[in-house]
């Protein structure tokens, strides 16, 4: 699939890092570098600009070694950028740890997953099937 992106950054175009790869590392795009206290957060821009088709979405999630490592995380994950969005592309970066985390410029701050979605149409009615499961959640299904 061929996705339209304006490049206001100084880095190179998201690309997969392996060939099984299901996301592209976002990078920091910053004049300054942003440090970030324990619980404090920011939106980090990346200086790009995408045009998706309709039934698309990205989603932009963690970088598992940035969370795990650092403590860094992104805040509304997955945030999703709608198909009709046309801004630059964001990530709301939260600091998890109890040291400070300074972003530089170039970092990569988090992944993007190009995802298809469905639209619905909701249908009333006053039953539902029943299944094995019911209505079990938050860890009904475990040991």
């Amino acid at each position: 699939m061929n996705v339209k992106i304006i490049n206001k950054s100084q880095h190179e175009l998201p690309a997969y890092e392996t060939g099984s790869s299901a996301g592209m590392d976002l990078r920091a795009n910053i004049t300054e570098p942003v440090t970030l206290k324990p619980l404090e957060r920011a939106i980090i821009k990346t200086g790009l600009f995408i045009e998706l088709p309709v039934g698309y979405e990205a989603q932009v999630r963690p970088r598992s070694g940035l969370a795990a490592k650092k403590g860094i995380t992104v805040l509304n994950s997955p945030g999703t950028i709608d198909a009709d969005y046309r801004g630059e592309i964001g990530v709301i970066l939260v600091n998890l740890s109890n040291e400070e985390f300074t972003v530089q410029n170039g970092e990569r701050v988090a992944q993007m997953v190009i995802s298809r979605h469905e639209h619905i149409i909701w249908k009333e009615v006053d039953s539902l099937e029943e299944t094995s499961r019911g209505t079990g959640g938050f860890g009904s299904t475990g040991v």
